[in-house]
């Protein structure tokens, strides 16, 4: 094992955090989905497993889930970071036809 010399790593350790800093600066997109049912409004980032809340209004909700996937965000090593921020989520609606419904 070679090791380094504490400037070194000092040198390196900062370089990773001011990098780490750097990518956490930049603004990146998420997909967000919003779906309304008799209790509200609920939100979730299909990108980020498990970040979702709620709110009774929409403006409620989107401020929740713009924390939440700030919060969730911080948690993660910049490697998660790029991994998860570089998903592409393509999302659009179709029309369907739906047949009369007949009793026998």
């Amino acid at each position: 094992m070679v090791r380094r010399a504490d400037s070194q790593y000092r040198t390196s350790f900062k370089e990773l955090y001011s990098n780490r800093q750097l990518f956490m600066t930049m603004t990146h997109k998420v997909s967000i989905v919003i779906e309304k049912d008799e209790y509200g409004y609920y939100a979730y980032c299909p990108e980020l497993d498990g970040c979702q809340t709620q709110g009774d209004t929409v403006e409620e909700v989107l401020t929740n889930i713009h924390e939440a996937i700030e919060l969730y965000l911080e948690t993660l090593t910049e490697e998660e970071l790029r991994a998860l921020l570089s998903t592409e989520i393509l999302t659009t609606s179709v029309e369907v036809k739906v047949g009369e419904v007949t009793t026998a």
